[in-house]
C-alpha cells in the first residue's frame, strides 16, 4: 500500500513509501537534499520497518531536534502501526 507522510522540521516537505507487510519500497522525499534522499532511498529499498527504525530513528540534522532521515523512521512506523491495526 501507498503512503504519503508530512515531514516537520525538515528541508523534505513530504516522503511516499509502499509498504508490504513489514517491507518498505519505492522510497521518495519531497524537496530536501536531492542526492543524498535519492541515495538513502536506494539503499533502504527493501528493508524492513525494524530495520529503519533501528538504524534512522532519533538521527538529528544541525541544530534540529529530527532529520529526513528520522522523518523516514517515524513515517514507516506509523504506516506499519495503521497497517496492523495499532
Amino acid at each position: 500500500m501507498k503512503y504519503r507522510y508530512k515531514t516537520e522540521m525538515t528541508c523534505s516537505s513530504e516522503i511516499t513509501f509502499d509498504l508490504d507487510g513489514e517491507v518498505v519500497t519505492n522510497i521518495a522525499f519531497t524537496g530536501g537534499c536531492n542526492g543524498n534522499l535519492k541515495a538513502i532511498s536506494k539503499i533502504l529499498d527493501g528493508w524492513t520497518v525494524g530495520q529503519i527504525v533501528g538504524k534512522l530513528e532519533g538521527n538529528t540534522c544541525g541544530r534540529r531536534p529530527t532529520s529526513c532521515a528520522d522523518q523516514l523512521a517515524r513515517a514507516v512506523k506509523k504506516a506499519y502501526a495503521e497497517a496492523s491495526g495499532e
